[in-house]
């Protein structure tokens, strides 16, 4: 089952060896949510065991949650704030000077509408990229299979459910694109 996770096909969680790969993320998330302020070196090396890849400067602030960890690589410079869900059956890629609000999810898992197969246990996952440079508002959800362009904004509480192009600011439930991103008084190309 875990390579048919891995593969993005459909695939039944209740397995002995994603069980395990469980239970190793959540023994390393439970040290890494109890380390106090002052230990921000245990924290680094706790998310380097736990995580796929972790660029240098990164700061992730408790609590965290994650399925198995070594499904997420996030780029250098990047700030995940507090409380943030980062659903890993499938790829999480988050970009380097990427800016992750309170309570952001990131979601990769999904149930089949069929409701015989989805009773029967059956889900499946689909990668969430973030660019560089991408700045998620507080409470933003991203949904599975779904690719944030860099230096695109996506404000709070929005709810992403398709794919964002890149330096767009986009908000609302569904998301939608609403405009580009200006600097310095103009348009970004």
């Amino acid at each position: 089952m875990k390579q048919r996770m891995l593969n993005g096909e459909l695939y039944i969680a209740d397995d002995p060896e994603l069980h395990e790969d469980m239970a190793r993320a959540q023994r390393l998330l439970e040290q890494f949510n109890a380390t106090s302020y002052s230990e921000q070196a245990l924290r680094d090396d706790v998310l380097r065991t736990l995580l796929g890849e972790v660029g240098d400067g990164v700061v992730i602030r408790p609590t965290l949650r994650c399925d198995y960890g070594t499904q997420i690589t996030i780029g250098e410079r990047t700030f995940i704030n507090y409380d943030c869900v980062l659903l890993d059956v499938a790829a999480i890629t988050i970009g380097a000077d990427c800016q992750l609000a309170p309570r952001v999810q990131l979601l990769t898992a999904g149930h089949p509408i069929d409701p015989v197969q989805r009773r029967d246990g059956w889900e499946f996952g689909a990668p969430v990229t973030l660019g560089d440079n991408v700045w998620l508002g507080a409470g933003v959800i991203v949904c599975p299979g779904v690719t944030i362009g860099r230096d695109s904004v996506v404000g709070a509480g929005a709810v992403v459910t398709r794919d964002v192009p890149a330096s767009s600011v986009a908000y609302g439930n569904p998301a939608r694109v609403r405009r580009g991103v200006e600097t310095r008084g103009r348009a970004a190309p």
